[in-house]
């Protein structure tokens, strides 16, 4: 199924505190947003018409705002009204929320005194994942990346911004290029990090080990696995990883809002087991019906 481009749409966005069309939902080429990378921004997940951690995805929308100085100019509540109420306004029951903050024309150059914070929420319903249904069932293939997740003195770790993510689109154009479907990362110690978007967990026995996010995001749906599975009796334990460890696993996999539970079924030439008898077929299991309960 061909996808329709983004500014081909229709529907509504919200936007700075109204729903406009989906087509006249703009702003102008000279923003700080745009030349500056000074936004952020949320991935958010509904099933069923209910947003999963939509109070949590908010929180984290306006500390990320915080971290990098900028001052949404509304509550909490109006985001998380704002949501659910556009998600009713384009009759969509499963589908992608994108909310974010960025700075406007007000001002050009790297001062922030004056500038003016501009607010959307969009959903669509037709990117149900990052990757293809069948890759997914098959597990995904990945490529260590040359790029490496920076200090999180250089960078500001904890907030969903855009600049960083300039390294993950780096990092996943590499790995599309030569054939896989998405790149390891490892940090700026050589450690292991993250896939390009989203979280990685490693499964041996009844053990799970996933590297400590103390140089990139936190994910929500990281959280969320990790409870579930403890929640499940096994042991999770979250430690620093060198990438001659990888080998030692028998499965891997990738979580996020879009990846929910992906399984891996390569890191370069390192292979894992996947399939339904796998342990990740379970958790990909347990997590959908958790999502939707």
């Amino acid at each position: 199924m061909e996808i329709a481009p983004f500014d081909k749409r229709e529907g509504f966005i919200w936007l700075n505190g109204s729903f406009v069309e989906w087509n006249d939902a703009k702003c102008h080429i000279i923003t700080q947003g745009m030349h500056y990378a000074s936004s952020v921004f949320e991935g958010e997940r509904a099933y069923k018409g209910k947003i999963f951690k939509s109070e949590e995805h908010t929180k984290r929308l306006f500390k990320s705002a915080e971290i990098i100085g900028i001052k949404i100019p509304f509550t909490q509540d109006e985001i998380n009204k704002a949501k659910i109420e556009l998600i009713k306004k384009m009759n969509f029951e499963d589908c992608y929320v994108r909310p974010i903050a960025w700075r406007g024309s007000q001002q050009m150059g790297l001062s922030t005194s004056n500038a003016d914070i501009n607010v959307a929420i969009a959903v669509w319903d037709d990117w149900a994942s990052y990757f293809k249904i069948e890759d997914r069932k098959a597990g995904l293939k990945l490529i260590t990346s040359p790029w490496k997740r920076p200090s999180p003195d250089t960078a500001p770790c904890e907030a969903k911004a855009s600049g960083p993510y300039v390294i993950c689109t780096m990092s996943k154009e590499f790995a599309e290029k030569k054939g896989f479907h998405d790149a390891l990362m490892l940090d700026y110690r050589g450690y292991v990090a993250e896939g390009t978007g989203a979280n990685i967990f490693f499964v041996k026995g009844n053990d799970v080990h996933t590297p400590i996010p103390d140089c990139f995001l936190n994910g929500i749906t990281r959280q969320t696995v990790i409870e579930m599975l403890r929640n499940d009796g096994l042991t999770v334990e979250e430690r620093h990883m060198l990438p001659n460890e990888i080998g030692k696993y028998e499965e891997s996999f990738l979580t996020g809002t879009a990846a929910e539970i992906t399984p891996i079924q390569s890191i370069d030439d390192i292979k894992f087991a996947t399939g339904e008898d796998s342990k990740t077929y379970k958790f990909m299991q347990d997590f959908h019906n958790l999502v939707r309960s």
